[in-house]
């Protein structure tokens, strides 16, 4: 592997086993340059399927049934035509524009960084990096769950800053004030420590609350580990000190220095999800309210309940998503593909976010044309900082960025909005179609509309519901 920017190697470098490595590392050192073959080979090489060597398309036999889907232009365009019309010449694809509002923030990409908790990976210089330049790409930020209750809030003696308050404070120190945003995720652990109380009534986040730009996430599960929690490996040391907010299991042997903690996954029906989704907004009504679902077999319903009961956005969590730490078991045998939870879900009826192995234009455009409104970059960005602290995730995005106006284009249209599940062709058939719908009714593209604004409570006002899985610690 070449290394270069400042990239880590040897065993400081991040891995990411079965996952496009390579391809990400390479598109971090060179951006746009790794959209194409390289350019010396102009001339001297023919090209055709199966040149795009390391790409996730089809060719590259994933088992992945969205990596194995294709997109599939039409020959007519009226689109195009529109167009045409408007721009008074033929248009581009610099005529695609990316610009988008992801969970109630402004973006002008699709894209939205991904997740990151309290595992070593996700919580370190690593994670500062990425936060830095997504602030700098304007994209939204999600921070992951547990990092309070493992590294805490308060600045400690020493002076130096905690993992969660380093993050924020360099998103938004490289922003430009008015793009983007925070998300921060709860989990049972979390609101035993009021994370989302602490948050909303920091002064130092004034300016994200006033500017519209902080969200909370509830966080009901992961693809990489669908009912479990947070997992992480620690020292015996840290064991001791987690032990009380956390549950620790010697797993490893008992002579090995490394214990296993678990945060608790929470407990959910139908009338905790609505109750809690309405409890955030009328708790925090200048914050965004965010949904995390884990790939379950009842992901359409979950998903349902959570936008009609007031959330700015559903994120689908794919079980192709990566963590720092999960079961082998389940890593390959548990949770639905992201494509099947398309599938279920249909058309959104609100603001539908992915996440799961995303890294490059091709799977991003046709997770959009089925009716996402912008994918996660989690491994994949950690892999670019890796590679390039300063540039890494600017040139992975903008790598994307060219890819996703190139493909849009050539389905002839001009916005991700306009895309439809008749843009995806899959190989399985047409019964494996996302987005099914009743013979002879006419095609429409996916509903994009925003959630209701979150400055007006849904409902009436509940009291602070007594549930197994505490929402923003005592009101």
């Amino acid at each position: 592997m070449t290394t270069a920017h400042g990239a880590r190697t040897g065993t400081d470098a991040l891995h990411a086993t079965g996952f496009p490595e390579d391809e990400v590392r390479a598109r971090a050192r060179t951006g746009t340059a790794a959209v194409f073959p390289p350019a010396h080979a102009y001339g001297h090489a023919l090209f055709g399927a199966g040149s795009a060597d390391g790409s996730s398309g089809a060719h590259a036999g994933s088992a992945d049934p969205l990596d194995r889907a294709r997109l599939v232009p039409p020959v007519f365009m009226p689109q195009r035509l529109e167009k045409l019309i408007e721009l008074g010449r033929e248009p581009v694809h610099d005529d695609v524009d990316l610009r988008t509002r992801i969970g109630g923030f402004a973006s002008p990409l699709p894209l939205f960084l991904s997740a990151f908790g309290s595992t070593r990976a996700g919580s370190g210089d690593l994670a500062v990096a990425a936060s830095v330049q997504a602030g700098r790409l304007g994209i939204p930020m999600v921070l992951g769950e547990n990092m309070v209750p493992v590294h805490g809030y308060a600045a400690p003696s020493d002076g130096t800053v905690p993992a969660l308050a380093a993050r924020i404070r360099a998103y938004t120190d490289a922003s430009d004030g008015t793009s983007g945003g925070v998300v921060v995720q709860q989990s049972t652990e979390d609101a035993d420590a009021e994370v989302w109380n602490l948050l909303y009534s920091d002064p130092a986040l004034r300016q994200l609350v006033d500017s519209g730009r902080l969200g909370f996430e509830l966080k009901i599960g992961q693809g990489a580990k669908p009912g479990l929690g947070g997992m992480t490996v620690v020292d015996r040391a840290a064991a001791d000190r987690l032990s009380d907010a956390f549950t620790v299991r010697d797993v490893f042997g008992q002579a090995a220095p490394a214990r296993l903690r678990c945060a608790t996954p929470g407990t959910f029906t139908e009338e905790i999800v609505r109750q809690q989704v309405r409890f955030m907004r009328n708790n925090f009504p200048r914050a965004r309210v965010w949904v995390k679902l884990p790939p379950g077999r009842d992901v359409a319903p979950a998903a349902r309940t959570a936008w009609q009961a007031g959330a700015d956005a559903v994120t689908i969590d794919g079980a192709e998503g990566g963590t720092g730490w999960a079961p082998r078991a389940f890593l390959d045998q548990v949770g639905l593909p992201l494509a099947e939870c398309l599938r279920r879900i249909g058309p959104p009826e609100g603001c539908l976010l992915v996440t799961g192995r995303f890294h490059e234009g091709g799977r991003t455009v046709r997770a959009l044309a089925l009716g996402a409104r912008a994918a996660g970059l989690g491994r994949a960005a950690l892999l670019a900082v890796d590679e390039d602290p300063e540039h890494g995730l600017v040139r992975l995005a903008d790598s994307i960025a060219l890819e996703c106006r190139l493909l849009i284009s050539a389905l002839g249209t001009y916005t991700p909005s306009a895309l439809t599940a008749d843009d995806v062709w899959w190989p399985d058939g047409p019964t494996a179609t996302a987005h099914p719908q009743a013979v002879g009714a006419p095609h429409s593209a996916p509903a994009y509309a925003d959630s209701p604004d979150p400055l007006t409570p849904v409902g009436a006002a509940p009291g602070r519901p007594s549930l197994p899985h505490r929402v923003g610690g005592p009101a």
